[in-house]
């Protein structure tokens, strides 16, 4: 019973922190003529509402694919029309044809927060205190902390609920995934990820390592028996479920193939904005998009990812085990997200929610790699107007890793499992045996650095309040926040 009471503790806390930096502003924000993803989501409620479901992915008179297009799966669709009957009954001009575009309202603004809010509650963060609730060989203490770590990591509070997005629909639905599997619910299991690939195309991230670890359970129950018949049945639940969350556009091939043409547009280029990736990276120096052709970046970044994965997808397959699935979710995700083609800032998140799976495991490393994933998106945040989000996200994020975990005390390559690559490295590098030392030191000097800029923040607004005082003669309330 106690256990439940702290965990409800944790999941209040998330939700606070998570409705606090709703509060602030999002992609966007008073910037016509084309605003944000706050904008996008918003006209997908429009089009899906209004328009027959064979026009949701064409371009019409009435579906300007150039403005904010849907571009996602079945399922999102789905979702935004579901948002669209309930903006329906709370006023019908925020989704009205065209007289809606580029709406912006402190009501409707606490509407679309509040969306996020509800499918947070009713998909991502249950999904996490279930996984968190069932980890095997830990103690009660060490559930709690992980369940906090992970609601309160930053990276996907301040996209979904600054920037402005449902990341936490389709990360749920993966998670879910991972739990079933981890009860060898499979079936149940394939179900929840193929929602997660229905809802999001990117979670195709983290489809080899379930693909390869069920694989790898068939082979271990033997082709000629149970494995057969657990393929069969594997099997057949995916294309069911697919056919079900495709059904509305199965009548016309022309249909299914319009929408995958906008789920995978390969011509807008290899990456896009600031990406912490290998591409964006070598940019700086080697204007790549400029002297490779369009067709040999594809078939680069393809043969590059391909290979970056391939180790890991052979040994899930041949030793599937829940321990090497979770870790298999993290190197694929990370290796789509450094070599592939296509790739979003935000991307990351698919990367970093895996990482969170294991935070209790080698809980600095995990750390460490969640906050450098968040600071990598910084280029969008203050884009965006949420330096001051990020600053606070981040720190309540360190503050209970380090509470949690004592993230800075167990350092040593035992702790960090690293001893057997620093070996390997010693052999080609000899004075390479500072690596966990230089980590360390990274993060307390990020920790110290955010620390410092609050303050600033905090000192200057004071400033600001004391000379509105002083030259208005009224008493004014620092933390007052205007309702909607």
């Amino acid at each position: 019973m106690e256990k439940w009471s702290l965990m409800a503790v944790a999941a209040l806390l998330g939700l606070t922190v998570r409705w606090t930096v709703s509060l602030g502003s999002y992609s966007g924000e008073g910037k016509p003529p084309m605003y944000g993803d706050y904008e996008a989501q918003r006209h997908w409620q429009e089009v899906t509402y209004n328009l027959p479901v064979k026009h949701w992915y064409f371009n019409t008179s009435d579906n300007n694919l150039q403005y904010w297009g849907l571009d996602y799966p079945p399922l999102t669709a789905y979702h935004s029309l579901l948002c669209a009957y309930v903006a329906k009954l709370i006023n019908p001009n925020w989704i009205a044809l065209h007289t809606s575009r580029g709406h912006e309202s402190p009501p409707h603004k606490l509407f679309m927060r509040a969306t996020v809010l509800v499918a947070d509650m009713l998909v991502y963060i249950p999904a996490v205190i279930m996984y968190c609730c069932h980890l095997r060989g830990t103690s009660t203490k060490k559930k709690i902390a992980t369940a906090l770590c992970i609601l309160l990591y930053p990276g996907l509070i301040l996209i979904d609920y600054g920037h402005f997005q449902y990341n936490s629909v389709s990360l749920g639905f993966a998670l879910w995934g991972v739990l079933c599997l981890s009860y060898d619910l499979d079936l149940l299991g394939s179900i929840a990820f193929c929602l997660a690939i229905n809802y999001k195309q990117m979670e195709l991230y983290h489809s080899l390592p379930f693909f390869c670890y069920l694989l790898g359970k068939c082979f271990k129950k033997g082709l000629m028996g149970k494995g057969l018949l657990l393929l069969m049945k594997l099997g057949s639940i995916v294309v069911v479920s697919f056919a079900l969350c495709w059904l509305p556009f199965c009548t016309e091939v022309e249909q299914i193939l319009q929408v995958l043409r906008r789920l995978f547009p390969v011509d807008r280029g290899l990456f896009e904005d600031k990406v912490a990736n290998i591409w964006c990276t070598l940019s700086v120096l080697i204007k790549i998009k400029t002297v490779l052709s369009f067709q040999t970046q594809f078939k680069l970044s393809f043969a590059l990812t391909f290979l970056s994965l391939l180790p890991c997808c052979i040994k899930v397959t041949l030793q599937p085990s829940l321990k090497g699935f979770k870790y298999a979710l993290v190197t694929c995700a990370l290796s789509f997200f450094l070599f592939s083609f296509q790739v979003h800032e935000k991307s990351v998140l698919l990367v970093a929610i895996p990482v969170c799976l294991v935070i209790n495991e080698i809980p600095f490393m995990s750390a460490w790699f969640l906050l450098v994933s968040t600071f990598s998106m910084l280029p969008l945040l203050l884009k965006d107007g949420l330096l001051l989000s990020y600053i606070v996200t981040t720190l309540a994020f360190l503050t209970a890793c380090t509470t949690s975990f004592s993230i800075f005390e167990k350092t040593s390559e035992d702790d960090l499992q690293l001893k057997a690559f620093s070996i390997s490295v010693r052999k080609y590098i000899p004075w390479f045996r500072t690596f966990p030392n230089a980590i360390k030191s990274s993060v307390s000097n990020l920790y110290k650095m955010l620390s410092h800029l609050l303050c600033i923040s905090f000192q200057r607004g004071m400033c600001f309040v004391s000379i509105l005082e002083c030259s208005t003669g009224h008493h004014i309330e620092f933390l007052n926040i205007p309702p909607f």
